[in-house]
């Protein structure tokens, strides 16, 4: 088995240590340390309960509103890119220095000392700016080396990926129904070639990258054609792509081979076991800037093996370190069918798409079944 090492990132090859206060996992990070200390710190000066939940919820009240607004900031500047124009010392600076002039300001203007009661009247809009910069800074650096921390394991994770994926005997067997095809059908042995070569190019790729689900969807049918050869009648799929324009089709971006593994695990679990023909369904759909996948195929229970739950589990690890909690996946037998769902969000591939064979644009973004793979 072939594998390329895979890098890990660097410190200096970091270009934003922002967090990405858009992310659900990051607000709901956020706001629950800071309403931890607060009835931590609330608590331990309290002398009775009823006061403590008073202050507990004005303070709360105010540290709530320096947080969302200081991550609503924080996460427009991420948007529109400027994060770039800053060397990242400026970059941390900011995540203290916005969350302390939201804080100093709300002192300032609304006079938000009136919200503390006894002890805590008596905090200014300066002492308002140190604390609340500190915990900008403190958050910042949490979440700076939580994104350190996961890139090994996201690496390791695309290991895994690769090592479940490329099969030794799906080489083999390609290459020996290709070369059965070599004197009776030689144009299609040489498509087939061109598949799996450019299957195994995209496979050695660096997978940190992200795709397009254009590029992702072809990957996908070219896989199918080399396995089309070898299990013939026997595979059949249907495409169901809706509501994306091809503009939207192209733009569209996902994790680098996320969707080639659930495919080769629904026909290695789905199809190969089976006698007689086996459908494969796969489902993509936009709705609510979000995408949903679905992907089924026949159940056979007695070939269920480990390595089914292996492969599911390593695309379940990838999605939840890219997409943290606004990733849903999930894996369950409906009926006579294995179904695998699986949903992220809707985001344009801002780094340009990768680069084209053109021997390969020969396949449409429509919805088709296995005559046209």
């Amino acid at each position: 088995m072939i594998i390329k090492h895979l890098k890990t990132a660097t410190p200096s090859a970091v270009s934003s240590v922002i967090p990405d206060c858009c992310n659900i996992g990051v607000i709901y990070r956020v706001l629950l340390a800071t309403n931890s200390a607060v009835f931590c710190a609330i608590w331990i000066q309290s002398s009775d309960t009823p006061s403590a939940v008073v202050k507990f919820f004005n303070s709360a009240m105010l540290l709530e509103t320096i947080s969302i607004l200081s991550l609503l900031m924080l996460c427009g500047i991420r948007k529109v890119a400027l994060v770039q124009l800053f060397p990242l010392w400026v970059q941390r600076g900011l995540c203290g220095l916005i969350p302390g002039s939201i804080a100093s300001a709300l002192a300032i203007f609304i006079d938000a000392q009136q919200w503390f009661e006894n002890d805590f009247a008596h905090i200014s809009a300066w002492q308002l700016f140190v604390l609340s910069g500190f915990f900008g800074l403190i958050y910042q650096q949490h979440f700076e080396l939580r994104a350190r921390a996961f890139s090994p394991a996201l690496g390791e994770a695309k290991l895994q990926a690769l090592q479940a994926r490329i099969r030794p005997h799906f080489l083999f067997n390609s290459i020996n129904a290709v070369l059965s095809l070599i004197r009776t059908e030689p144009l299609r042995a040489e498509t087939a070639l061109e598949d799996l070569a450019d299957l195994f190019r995209v496979l050695m790729r660096d997978t940190r990258d992200m795709s397009t689900l254009y590029d992702e969807v072809r990957l996908c049918r070219q896989y199918l054609s080399i396995e089309k050869i070898r299990l013939g009648e026997r595979l059949k799929v249907e495409w169901e792509i809706t509501n994306f324009s091809e503009k939207n089709v192209k733009e569209a971006q996902i994790a680098s081979l996320l969707l080639q593994p659930l495919i080769e695990n629904a026909v290695h679990h789905g199809v190969e076991p089976s006698e007689k023909l086996a459908l494969i369904t796969i489902k993509l759909n936009r709705s609510s800037e979000r995408i949903y996948i679905v992907i089924e195929n026949p159940y056979h229970g007695k070939h269920e093996t480990k390595g089914n739950q292996m492969a599911l589990d390593n695309i379940r690890e990838r999605l939840s370190l890219l997409y943290d909690v606004e990733a849903d996946f999930d894996a369950a037998v409906v009926g006579d069918q294995f179904q695998v769902k699986l949903s992220f969000p809707y985001q344009k591939n801002s780094g340009g798409e990768h680069q084209r064979n053109p021997n390969v644009e020969r396949r449409s973004i429509k919805r088709h079944d296995d005559a046209t793979i």
